[in-house]
């Protein structure tokens, strides 16, 4: 099976670099997960009006706990604290999307690379890419087990939208099974890197250009006063107009990605974000952030209940989006 993306998307994100304005009139909302069983229905009709409005999102009654979400944190910027050469010996498997990379991600709305290093997990492909236990003493141990949590959360949400969307409610967590060798979803540590002092007062800088994410459902997690997560509903807007979500060190940040979009039949909106550099009087300094991209399972079938698209396999098309948003610098 082929893919059929249309890559007009990379398009619509090329012109989506300008400065924009800024509004704060939107909501983000924000959801409670406790009790998730007993509030289900009212969680679910939460969840889709967020998500159908906005495509972005806030969960607190989650489940992962605190300390948790704090030592990953840590463990993070112990990792990226390494000397450069010793992270370059877990260097990014493109086609797996595993591994380190720093400064290699151009966005096609910016034209540069995003102003930051990252290390991604994707289970099945880790082979002679975990840091060595002298490194990071339990860092592989602790990382797994902080994405499974990922992962039931992210199932949890997307079983809402299963719902809603007439599929049997545990359709997308059928098609994103850890223990298959065609999982795909991945954990990303990201550091963004301090501002130069010299470049402190420069207008337009981003250190993540806009774009929309290539999978189901994105968790974000944010650490207090480390600001700049920007979105900015409705594809096509022409004057641009963005929305300041605030970080939270206990709120898990979601949003929808292209390949639920498509599996929606377009219910479901992706919608474009960026990451801007923090303003003259704001933190200046590194920023920290975790992502999970729960990401179907390569050989998991995209299929809206209505037929709106035909069929592809996610490896389809999770590889032309990445292959459009990774090119090799000059």
């Amino acid at each position: 099976m082929t893919s059929s993306y249309d890559l007009s998307e990379v398009a619509r994100e090329q012109r989506m670099g300008g400065l924009g304005s800024e509004t704060d009139t939107r909501e983000i909302h924000v959801i409670d997960l406790t009790d998730f069983d007993a509030r289900r229905t009212e969680i679910t009709d939460q969840l889709w009006t967020a998500a159908t409005e906005i495509g972005f999102f806030q969960l607190s009654g989650h489940g992962i706990p605190q300390p948790q979400i704090d030592d990953i944190f840590a463990r993070t910027a112990d990792l990226f604290a390494l000397p450069e050469p010793v992270k370059a010996q877990y260097p990014l498997v493109k086609a797996n999307n595993a591994g380190w990379e720093s400064l290699t991600q151009v966005r096609p709305s910016i034209g540069v690379p995003d102003q930051k290093e990252s290390y991604q997990i994707t289970r099945p492909h880790m082979t002679g890419l975990w840091p060595a236990d002298t490194e990071l003493p339990g860092f592989t141990a602790a990382v797994l087990e902080f994405e499974h949590a990922c992962w039931t959360v992210a199932v949890r949400v997307l079983s809402c939208f299963a719902d809603r969307l007439g599929f049997p409610r545990e359709h997308f967590t059928a098609a994103h099974d850890p223990a298959s060798p065609h999982y795909q979803s991945t954990l990303r540590l990201l550091h963004y890197f301090a501002v130069p002092p010299a470049l402190r007062a420069v207008p337009g800088r981003w250190r993540a250009g806009a774009h929309t994410d290539f999978d189901c459902l994105t968790l974000l997690f944010q650490r207090d006063g480390q600001g700049g997560l920007q979105v900015c509903p409705g594809k096509e807007m022409a004057d641009q107009q963005w929305t300041s979500i605030t970080p939270s060190s206990t709120l898990i940040t979601c949003n929808i990605g292209d390949m639920l979009t498509r599996w929606s039949d377009d219910a479901l909106p992706s919608n474009f974000h960026r990451v801007r550099g923090p303003g003259p009087d704001e933190y200046q300094g590194d920023r920290y952030s975790i992502a999970y991209f729960a990401q179907a399972d390569r050989d998991a079938v995209i299929q809206g209940p209505g037929g709106a698209y035909p069929p592809v396999t996610a490896a389809d098309f999770l590889t032309q989006r990445v292959q459009a948003n990774y090119r090799p610098q000059r």
